[in-house]
């Protein structure tokens, strides 16, 4: 089959972020099919940037499309948006060309509905518009937008178009159809597919070499016998670090636990201040590492941490690439996130608590430091065991094409 997937953000090893485009396409490659992927020219998520128009990447045909650069998510991005999409339907006879069994509208934001349907109308090819997630609702909550926003309004029609009209929703978030029932779409055409790993990236951990700071600091760790609590990504807001350095101070009697946060982002400096307004000389915060480091050192951590705000938006389901990577190294989680029904719960790979509750965060970690290794293995165990049956990117790539060729 020709599949054309047309993602915004979309990025590449070399490139950066965003990756699952390039995990499904890579997958349906190496299952036969011809995949063309639909970026553009700039994107902040990417730490570098393509410098042609169109290129081959591991048997993946990929176009740019010329969009200006920005900054942040101010109205230049906005503009991106809009740009993006007048240059898909500008390439829209090229990308009819391709005669593509299957088009997938992957752009986060919804105006890409348009031009993706016109152009599998036009192909006689199945439509999927994949969620990553709930816009407008996401913007409205994060950014506090009124619903009559004009913008709102705009990206809520999209939505509600791409429902009416798409023959397959492929969605991240496992709760999220009945938000997308009361817009339009019917059962049968939903479907779950999560965000998942690539096997070869875990295949060699003992091959990887961390920095020396990284190293040095865990083999410290190590020989003064610590119990290392750990959370490696993005130092923002969203992740509610500010709750683990509380439970931190609650826990400082207990001097067997080390805290070790690996990453960066916008809020690092106001946590480096926090801990260090309440003496937490247990309190470490490391540089970020390439993506291909991250086994290696989610496998130093004992516990894994993972914590957000208060949000209604977590009860449709979340789809973190950390959880993952801490169920693949098998440490047991303690997630801070209102999501009821989560893969913690369901799995019993750790313990789930209420977003930005102090106490109830410091209890979970106190109840599995408490535990002995073996426990700890244990219930790290049925959360690798989980991903592995479930998560890898050759099984969720074939769910994907299962689910829109069974429409």
């Amino acid at each position: 089959m020709n599949i054309l997937m047309i993602s915004h953000y979309a990025g590449t090893p070399q490139y950066g972020m965003e990756f699952r485009s390039y995990y499904m396409a890579r997958e349906w490659v190496r299952m036969g099919h011809h995949v063309m992927v639909v970026g553009a020219s700039f994107s902040h998520l990417r730490k570098e940037q393509p410098a042609v128009e169109s290129e081959t990447l591991e048997g993946i045909d990929y176009r740019w499309f010329p969009t200006s650069q920005y900054e942040g998510n101010g109205l230049k991005r906005v503009l991106t948006m809009f740009q993006f999409c007048r240059q898909v339907y500008k390439h829209s006879k090229e990308l009819i060309a391709f005669k593509p069994d299957i088009v997938i509208a992957s752009s986060v934001y919804t105006f890409d509905i348009y031009p993706c349907h016109y152009i599998a109308r036009r192909s006689g090819a199945k439509l999927v518009y994949e969620v990553h997630d709930l816009w407008p609702l996401s913007v409205m909550v994060i950014g506090g937008y009124k619903k009559w926003h004009p913008f709102i309004m705009m990206l809520q029609h999209c939505e509600n178009y791409a429902y009416r009209h798409c023959d397959m929703v492929v969605s991240m978030l496992d709760k999220s159809f009945p938000h997308m029932q009361r817009h339009g779409l019917t059962e049968d055409r939903f479907c779950c597919v999560p965000n998942g790993f690539l096997k070869d990236e875990w295949s060699d951990i003992d091959s990887i070499q961390l920095p020396e700071e990284h190293q040095a600091l865990f083999s410290k760790l190590r020989a003064e016998g610590k119990t290392i609590v750990g959370f490696a990504g993005g130092h923002t807001q969203s992740t509610a670090m500010n709750i683990l350095i509380e439970a931190a101070k609650q826990l400082g009697d207990r001097s067997d636990l080390a805290y070790v946060m690996v990453g960066k982002g916008p809020q690092k400096e106001e946590l480096i201040e926090l801990a260090r307004k309440y003496g937490l000389d247990n309190f470490y915060f490391l540089p970020p590492v390439e993506k291909n480091s991250i086994p290696k050192i989610v496998q130093q951590f004992d516990i894994c941490y993972e914590g957000g705000v208060h949000s209604c938006l977590h009860q449709y389901g979340t789809s973190a690439n950390k959880m993952i990577d801490y169920m693949l190294a098998g440490r047991p989680i303690v997630k801070s996130v209102d999501e009821p029904g989560s893969e913690v719960e369901r799995v019993g790979c750790g313990i789930q608590v209420e977003a930005e509750n102090i106490p109830q965060v410091t209890d979970a970690i106190k109840k599995i430091a408490d535990m002995t290794a073996e426990e700890r293995a244990e219930m790290g165990a049925k959360g690798r065991k989980y991903a592995l049956e479930n998560l890898e990117y050759q099984t969720l790539s074939q769910k994907f094409i299962d689910c829109v060729m069974h429409t």
